[in-house]
């Protein structure tokens, strides 16, 4: 078998598009999530804190010399970064815990009752009676 073959047959199993599938739908999710928090959650925090903007938030390691931009720490950067991360883990969490939900309550399903006892018995004489 060839390797063109091989690696064919590779990326045309189910598990490999069902992989490729979720990480397009997990970036443009984390897309709509980025949004929703720098231009909905994020603005209030920063008028709660005093009118603070996080991504301006850093400090000066080295000033700028003529054309040479200056180093910054811009640890409000990462304070956002975090902020995403951590509504992204929730929205996940939250999905997740919605399908081991609806899991649940398919695997708690109640089966169908047992038929009478009077039933089974007459199945029994059904059965045996065809065997003679």
């Amino acid at each position: 078998m060839g390797m063109v073959q091989e690696f064919k047959e590779f990326a045309m199993r189910g598990n490999v598009v069902d992989l490729a599938v979720g990480v397009v739908i997990g970036v443009a999710f984390g897309k709509i999530v980025s949004s929703v928090v720098d231009d909905v959650i994020m603005p209030p925090i920063g008028v709660l804190m005093g009118g603070v903007d996080f991504t301006d938030l850093k400090i000066p390691l080295k000033e700028a010399v003529g054309e040479v931009p200056a180093v910054t720490l811009n640890y409000g950067s990462f304070i956002q970064s975090c902020v995403d991360f951590l509504i992204v883990a929730f929205a996940v969490f939250m999905l997740v815990k919605a399908l081991n939900s609806m899991k649940r309550k398919e695997e708690e399903a109640p089966a169908a009752p047992p038929p009478p006892a009077q039933e089974v018995l007459l199945t029994e004489i059904r059965d045996l009676l065809k065997s003679r």
